[in-house]
């Protein structure tokens, strides 16, 4: 039998505390904003090579939301996520999570990138004092496909939010943001 000492239960009782502390940071120490800035910095590089059109929404945009990798995969009813970046001037101000969900005749998983251009400084102060944002029919979608041009014509820029999906890879037909919510995170 073993005797506990006041020193040992002490020391116990830190180091639980201390477990428990470390459980409960709130993402404050962790690094989850420096590999979403990461990815998002490696999606935007590979749009702006492949889809030189793109540049020409970035220089005329009010902000960016940057989503480097969302996965949906569905049987029946489906589902997708991913979390990105909002930049502004080119700088990370907000982290977001994308969510989906969909029921229909579907089966299949894809991963894409997308990025929603906000062409005005309204559209941007809206998505940014939502609660949650969800995607929908006022959104100009702009697709890629393997050997397609991708471009932004003065048509697409007068409309104040422009999302361009690009870099599809799985067994899931078609790709969309229409019906997104989006989120805003911690990381």
């Amino acid at each position: 039998m073993s005797i506990l000492t006041r020193r040992a239960a002490l020391m116990g009782a830190l180091a639980t505390g201390a477990g428990a502390l470390s459980a409960c940071n709130n993402g404050v120490a962790s690094t989850g904003a420096q590999r979403i800035d990461a990815r998002v910095a490696a999606t935007l590089s590979y749009l702006y090579s492949t889809y030189p059109g793109t540049q020409q929404l970035r220089d005329t945009s009010a902000g960016v939301l940057v989503m480097p990798l969302v996965t949906k995969a569905a049987l029946g009813a489906g589902g997708a996520y991913g979390r990105g970046a909002l930049l502004v001037d080119g700088v990370a101000v907000d982290y977001y999570s994308a969510t989906q969900a969909s029921v229909g005749f579907q089966i299949g998983a894809q991963q894409y990138a997308h990025a929603l251009y906000f062409m005005t400084r309204e559209a941007l102060y809206n998505f940014r004092t939502s609660p949650g944002w969800e995607a929908g029919g006022d959104i100009e979608y702009a697709f890629s496909d393997q050997g397609k041009n991708l471009s932004a014509s003065t048509t697409t820029q007068l409309s104040p939010v422009v999302g361009v999906v690009f870099g599809q890879a799985g067994l899931l037909a078609g790709a969309s943001i229409e019906g997104t919510k989006y989120s805003r995170i911690i990381p």
